[in-house]
């Protein structure tokens, strides 16, 4: 009777173990894994004379959004003045070395009148083709007033530029691009020109007052 009664307490365990594990199964097999991917993201900030005035505000939101990246992204740093080349690549975790690299390459110069908004955004174009290839989600940060000064075959081209924007999401069609600091102005220009090819969830503009919004709108876009 006792044996009995033993066989029947563990079959009823079984069972309840048994019962248990499928709906532990079923509710398992329903959570989907984040499919995360690492960013790219490729930053463009205006040191020139003209936007001088503003660069420290534009230094502090370039780091506020390293800090809200992932430490597997990457990022890459082009200076934009008369000249754009790239004053870092790296992890955007580290902070200190993003610090001295900025501080040492954008230092005012009142000779660096021009901006080489067109020269730069070729480079970031390249640079987001390369990281595609890499596995990256890419993404181009534009920090500065958008104006177009000094040598016009460094300038923006803003009729062609759609047409650029278009081709290389022939490689990355997952291409966000946000544009900050600038008058709303030259955000409408932005808007008008590259909503058709990056449409609204791709394409971020924000004057200075509305950053932090914005910059959780273009994380978004990245995946984050």
């Amino acid at each position: 009777m006792k044996l009995n009664r033993k066989f029947i307490t563990l079959g009823l365990v079984l069972l309840i173990l048994s019962v248990a594990g499928k709906f532990i199964w079923t509710g398992l097999s329903k959570i989907k894994v984040d499919d995360f991917h690492p960013s790219a993201v490729i930053f463009l900030i205006d040191s020139s004379a003209s936007n001088q005035n503003a660069l420290a505000n534009q230094k502090k939101t370039l780091k506020q959004i390293c800090n809200m990246l992932d430490p597997e992204d990457q990022i890459k740093i082009l200076r934009v003045s008369e000249d754009a080349y790239l004053i870092y690549e790296g992890t955007p975790m580290n902070g200190s070395t993003i610090t001295k690299s900025m501080d040492a390459f954008l230092k005012f110069d009142a000779k660096d009148y021009g901006t080489a908004y067109g020269e730069a955004m070729k480079k970031a174009f390249s640079h987001v083709m390369t990281m595609k290839k890499d596995g990256y989600v890419p993404g181009i940060v534009v920090i500065g007033d958008l104006e177009n000064e000094g040598a016009v075959e460094k300038q923006l081209n803003w009729d062609t530029l759609p047409d650029n924007v278009k081709n290389v999401m022939e490689y990355a069609p997952d291409l966000s691009m946000m544009f900050l600091y600038a008058h709303p102005s030259k955000l409408d220009l932005v808007k008008e020109k590259l909503t058709p090819v990056l449409g609204e969830s791709h394409l971020v503009v924000s004057p200075e007052q509305n950053i932090d919004k914005s910059i959780r709108k273009f994380l978004n876009a990245l995946g984050r």
